[in-house]
């Protein structure tokens, strides 16, 4: 019960992380004179910076070249995604304000989260779609009209 709790509180921990990164972004793409590309760039060289840092100061075991090697192509993609992510943070954020991004965003996360847990791609269990689980993506839908009608 307790690591099922502190997983929830990590999780949302991480969600003010995204809202907080989506807003700097924004702060830095008008601090860069209206660039979201640059914005992004240095967003990721910090996470780059961030990484390799951690992986110096840890020094844990690097993973077989073998294992590199045969690893599925979706694997590769969340490096790009997470560019995606950071770049759209810094051009629609002010645009939108963090709340309706960040709703957008969520809204995203879970009707794909939902369509992979049921086909069970991209090696996840499989969690068919139930009108329990379809109830609460609607609910999250109007969730975001609220916040951009309301």
């Amino acid at each position: 019960m307790g690591t099922a709790i502190a997983a929830i509180l990590l999780a949302l921990l991480t969600g003010c992380c995204i809202a907080l990164q989506a807003s700097a972004n924004s702060n830095f793409r008008s601090n860069l004179g209206n660039q979201p590309l640059y914005a992004a760039y240095f967003s990721i060289c910090g996470t780059f910076i961030t990484a390799s840092c951690v992986i110096l100061l840890l020094r844990p075991p690097a993973p077989p070249w073998s294992h590199l090697q045969q690893t599925p192509w979706w694997n590769w993609i969340g490096g790009p995604l997470g560019a995606w992510i950071v770049l759209a943070g810094a051009t629609l954020t002010r645009e939108l304000g963090a709340a309706l991004f960040i709703a957008l965003v969520i809204a995203g996360q879970l009707l794909c989260s939902l369509v992979l847990d049921h086909f069970a791609w991209l090696g996840l269990p499989h969690h068919p779609v139930t009108l329990g689980r379809l109830a609460g993506a609607l609910l999250v839908l109007a969730g975001v009209l609220c916040i951009k009608y309301l």
